[in-house]
């Protein structure tokens, strides 16, 4: 089957890699003029890690990855108000995780697909289903036919909309979050995640290879009045909300006009009622996105796109099979995921001083091995057997 992929992040390539295994056409449509790269530094394990295995590239991964040692919360002054080493994460996964740019894994997923067919600059504005396939008319007005249609364009999918129409699928969890990249910032902790917290923001670093770190802020949506768009407008809104926060903040945000990948967004969730129409499929954020809290957006992208392509294999290509397949097995999964997600805004954005002392409380506590498990061993274990589809 010929089939159009609407979005080349996450689960756009691992959807590709896996259709081409099978013997089908996949098409990339993204509508950025290249792959996207930086993002902000994520912990990859469990069921994505798993799938990368399957897909040969862990071994790049680990190259373009770290292995933090030490996560440290700092108050105004730099001095260290909790530590926690990442051993009892490796211990927790039996050293199957990896800490690495969500950019580096998109770019490693995409390399693995070899020569599939992609088209960088182009993007879906309408799909009109046929008996036999799906008409999808591209921005730049030409159209072109396939025998699917997968939407895995992020968040703000452009393709659920055209399915459902404006449907309100966006739930706000409270928080907003942005990123940015630095070369030749000189504050370097080499292997740490440096975070400092007052109520409702936290500004963190992370130094990464060729002189690069990146840094993230999390914030209460309430402390942000209009959402920004435009990039003036997202360097405005960071140094409204976090300006005189304390430690190196007022520092970060004057470099802010020479960073670089600048990205801001609502910490959000999609909840659907179903990811299927027709023809035409949701995988990723666009069809459940758990959030940034949850830690393990991306994994559970891969395994979307893994499923739904294994389904429509085992279907031998009846979509209408494939797809009620792909719902079954990742709804109630994916709808827990989602509910572990919720209760993680007061650890990143505490709503008081006291909560931010109860939160670094936590963190010397999730230094020793037994009360990691305790406090996080729900959101490291994946409670599903991923499936093997024979190809």
């Amino acid at each position: 089957m010929r089939i159009g992929i609407n979005g080349c992040g996450i689960a756009g390539p691992t959807l590709a890699y896996w259709l081409q295994h099978d013997g089908h056409e996949p098409v990339l449509f993204e509508k950025a003029p290249a792959l996207r790269t930086g993002g902000y530094v994520i912990d990859f394990w469990g069921i994505g890690y798993d799938i990368a295995e399957r897909m040969g590239v862990l071994d790049r991964l680990h190259e373009r990855g770290y292995r933090f040692e030490e996560v440290r919360m700092v108050d105004d002054d730099g001095a260290v108000n909790a530590r926690m080493s990442v051993d009892a994460l490796a211990q927790m996964t039996g050293g199957r995780f990896v800490s690495i740019p969500r950019g580096d894994i998109a770019r490693t997923l995409y390399e693995a697909c070899g020569d599939v067919d992609t088209r960088f600059g182009r993007h879906f504005t309408a799909l009109e289903e046929k008996p036999d396939g799906v008409e999808v008319t591209l921005d730049d007005g030409s159209t072109e036919q396939f025998d699917l249609v997968i939407g895995a364009d992020g968040l703000h999918s452009a393709v659920r909309r055209l399915m459902f129409g404006d449907v309100d699928v966006e739930h706000d969890l409270g928080a907003c979050v942005a990123a940015f990249r630095l070369k030749g910032y000189a504050r370097r902790d080499e292997n740490t995640y440096v975070m400092h917290n007052v109520p409702e923001r936290q500004v963190a670093r992370v130094a990464l290879r060729n002189d690069e770190t990146l840094f993230l802020f999390v914030c209460r949506s309430s402390l942000v009045e209009t959402m920004p768009t435009a990039v003036p407008e997202i360097r405005a809104t960071l140094h409204d909300v976090f300006g005189g926060m304390g430690w190196e903040v007022d520092e970060i945000l004057a470099k802010l006009n020479d960073g670089e990948d600048l990205y801001f967004d609502s910490v959000s969730q999609i909840r659907l009622g179903g990811w299927t129409k027709g023809r035409t499929a949701l995988v990723g954020d666009a069809a459940a996105c758990v959030s940034f809290l949850a830690g393990e957006g991306t994994g559970l992208a891969m395994a979307e796109a893994y499923v739904l392509a294994g389904e429509l294999h085992r279907a031998e290509g009846d979509h209408e099979v494939a797809f009620r397949r792909y719902e079954e097995r990742l709804s109630g999964f994916l709808a827990d995921k989602q509910k572990s997600a919720t209760r993680m805004l007061g650890f990143f954005v505490p709503k008081s001083q006291l909560g931010v002392k109860a939160r670094d409380w936590m963190v010397s506590l999730a230094a020793k091995p037994i009360f990691a498990k305790l406090l996080a061993g729900d959101t490291v274990r994946d409670d599903i057997e991923l499936p093997h589809y024979e190809g």
